[in-house]
């Protein structure tokens, strides 16, 4: 008569009046009712097997407290089963939706996620990333190209696939998977003139190793000089990315005569608009009424502050997800093509943006 699953694992756990012994791929797979090959595919190529027979197997492991050996995974198929990601800080909600995006991906084809913080420091990446080529990384997700050159001829150099997410240029040498930073930022401000604003004021984050700044800055310089209205140096500032910094930034730009003053200020991100609102209450001005003003990304605090944050949303879990699958696919397949992806952020007006003031 054949056992039962759960004689069998009787069997196992308490052979010799209960001396525990050490579970192999082959209990597994006697557990399940499958091949050992099954087994390993199960673990090592998921993707190779249906649904309900990779459950059985690792209801089988679980059951067993098997847990596979990585090192002689690694040894017997020249795969890790590791993949990495360079974010540039741990305190984003963005770059928390890429990643929770990435693993979930990732789990589901068998892999693990190592993860490395740069804090905006181009060699703190570059450094991290030959310490995961090291531990055996497949594969690389990188937000932004603001990387040492040397990083990227280290990826290439090791063969190791890689994508820059969060951002996209048309002519970037790299796979990126992200929004075209410059272009989004003359949207926001081509809107705002077409509520009647000819008084610009900017707010926004250090430039240093973040060249989406910089095109967030150039698209709004560029959509204000293609309606002959320059951005004047001393209405744009730029410094740390806090509130308390946008709130005494807004209430300077607004000091001096209410007919000279900005009417719209543009911000870096929704965290700067914020502090610049709350300067504005401090002055006694309603955003909307006497100013507009607007931010980028959508976090979730933006549409729940008064009178609403006019800003850009993007969707960052989706790039995590689109740059996951491609690092997949790219994985053991050199020959490609593969394509850059650009997703357009989506325009949200709310009540902190309305039409240009009376003079």
């Amino acid at each position: 008569m054949t056992d039962s699953p759960s004689k069998k694992t009787r069997r196992l756990r308490e052979p010799n009046g209960g001396a525990r012994k050490t579970v192999r791929l082959e209990d597994v797979a006697v557990l399940a009712g499958v091949s050992t090959a099954t087994v390993s595919r199960s673990i090592n190529e998921p993707e190779k097997v249906n649904a309900e027979m990779r459950k059985r197997v690792l209801d089988a492991a679980a059951e067993l407290g098997w847990i596979p050996n990585a090192a002689g995974r690694a040894l017997a198929s020249n795969r890790t089963h590791i993949v990495g990601a360079i974010i540039p800080t741990l305190d984003a909600e963005i770059f928390a939706r890429q990643v929770s995006a990435m693993q979930s991906v990732f789990t589901r084809h068998g892999y693990t996620l190592f993860l490395g913080c740069s804090n905006y420091d181009p060699m703190a990446g570059y450094q991290q990333v030959r310490a995961m080529l090291t531990r055996g990384v497949e594969a690389l997700a990188i937000v932004g190209e603001d990387h040492p050159a040397e990083l990227f001829d280290l990826l290439k150099h090791h063969r190791v696939p890689y994508v820059v997410t969060y951002t996209y240029r048309l002519d970037s040498p790299h796979l990126c998977i992200g929004v075209d930073h410059r272009k989004a930022f003359r949207t926001m401000t081509r809107r705002l003139l077409e509520m009647g604003h000819r008084r610009f004021a900017a707010i926004f984050q250090p430039t240093e190793s973040n060249r989406r700044v910089v095109d967030r800055i150039h698209g709004v310089a560029d959509e204000l000089g293609d309606a002959g209205l320059p951005l004047p140096p001393e209405r744009l500032t730029i410094g740390p990315a806090d509130m308390d910094r946008a709130a005494r930034d807004f209430v300077e730009l607004m000091a001096g005569r209410p007919d000279e003053r900005p009417t719209a200020v543009v911000c870096g991100n929704d965290l700067l608009a914020i502090g610049a609102l709350n300067g504005a209450r401090d002055l006694g001005l309603v955003a909307g009424r006497d100013f507009s003003i607007t931010g980028f990304d959508d976090l979730a605090l933006a549409s729940r502050i008064p009178p609403g944050l006019t800003t850009q949303w993007v969707d960052n879990y989706r790039i995590g997800e689109l740059a996951a699958g491609k690092l997949m696919n790219m994985i053991g397949k050199s020959d490609g093509p593969f394509e850059s992806a650009e997703l357009v952020p989506e325009l949200r007006l709310r009540g902190s943006s309305g039409p240009a003031p009376s003079p």
